[in-house]
């Protein structure tokens, strides 16, 4: 039999691979920021929880990898829903602020731990297989596509439903809201545990395809990457989401692809932040809702609207002013 990498790139399957992983990760940020409005700064600790308890469910325990991604995914689930009864207390930038501090805090945990192998890392995760047979990159590359798909279908049939319809209720008003008899405590911390477990999902793929983790891989940078993703793609739409995911992550690998003349590999990371910063100033100044936002063309046309009954107005006062009979 021979193996499916003798056709592809390595190289290239790998990057998307890992912007499948980021999808994913974008979708369940998006769910939770986007459908219902709760702002997270500290996204890559749900990431962590799912890929550090994948890693030691298979190495420490010696469960089966699939087993371990599945129970990792339950206990991110699991995870979230503690972490987000503080949002409970507080919103917008103080929400923020909090899920900011609890994303550090849970990054400390990885780096001190010894359950987490503390500044070492875990290593030697087993790798994915099938039938006793590790898969290759064009493998794995089938199976995050198929976790890819799964999740958009469950995103879509989510906030299409009544639940998805009351968290969008609470992004634009809480306490109408309330006033609508909708249990606005049970809402919000469900999209934090459903939005952890698509982290959590995301973060067993990535330990079992990286064979190794360490609590860099979980820190800030990675959450406001991907906060940056959701918000240029466009909050509360999926194809915004993977829009904004494709286009800054790719970004910085054209530099890798394509040599530019004074452009120093050494600082690729630091381009990268100043590019995105770039992006979010520019997506923020004439799309505030994204290039894929739900709001944009709605709003005008509500502006339209008000403009023309202005004007109807308008005419209808100047020609009771020139005929007054």
């Amino acid at each position: 039999m021979i193996p499916l990498d003798a056709f592809f790139n390595p190289y290239y399957v790998d990057i998307v691979v890992f912007l499948i992983i980021y999808m994913m990760l974008g979708l369940g940020l998006n769910l939770m920021t986007g459908y219902a409005g709760q702002v997270s700064l500290g996204h890559a600790a749900f990431f962590g929880i799912g890929a550090y308890s994948s890693a030691i469910l298979s190495t420490k325990a010696g469960i089966d990898p699939w087993i371990s991604m599945i129970l990792a995914v339950v206990l991110t689930f699991l995870f979230s829903a503690v972490l987000g009864l503080p949002s409970l207390r507080v919103r917008e930038d103080f929400l923020a602020i909090t899920t900011l501090g609890l994303g550090l805090i849970i990054q400390s945990f990885f780096k001190n731990a010894d359950i987490t192998g503390g500044a070492y890392g875990i290593d030697s995760i087993p790798p994915l297989s099938l039938f006793g047979t590790k898969l290759d990159n064009t493998g794995v590359l089938v199976v995050v596509a198929l976790a890819l798909l799964a999740s958009i279908y469950a995103l879509r049939k989510m906030t299409r439903s009544r639940i998805g319809r009351a968290w969008m209720v609470i992004r634009e008003d809480e306490t109408v809201a309330k006033a609508m008899g909708i249990h606005t405590t049970y809402c919000k911390v469900l999209v934090f545990a459903i939005g952890g477990a698509y982290a959590g999902a995301a973060g067993a793929l990535f330990a079992h395809k990286m064979s190794f983790i360490g609590a860099e891989s979980f820190g800030f940078t990675v959450s406001a990457t991907v906060l940056s993703m959701v918000v240029v793609g466009g909050l509360g739409s999926i194809r915004g989401t993977l829009f904004g995911v494709t286009l800054l992550y790719l970004l910085p690998e054209l530099f890798r692809l394509f040599k530019i003349d004074g452009v120093d590999m050494k600082y690729i990371d630091m381009y990268k932040m100043m590019l995105y910063g770039l992006l979010m100033v520019v997506v923020m100044r004439y799309r505030p809702k994204g290039i894929f936002g739900k709001t944009g063309m709605k709003t005008k046309s509500c502006r339209a609207a008000d403009e023309d009954r202005s004007a109807d107005r308008e005419t209808k006062g100047v020609k009771e002013r020139v005929d007054p009979a």
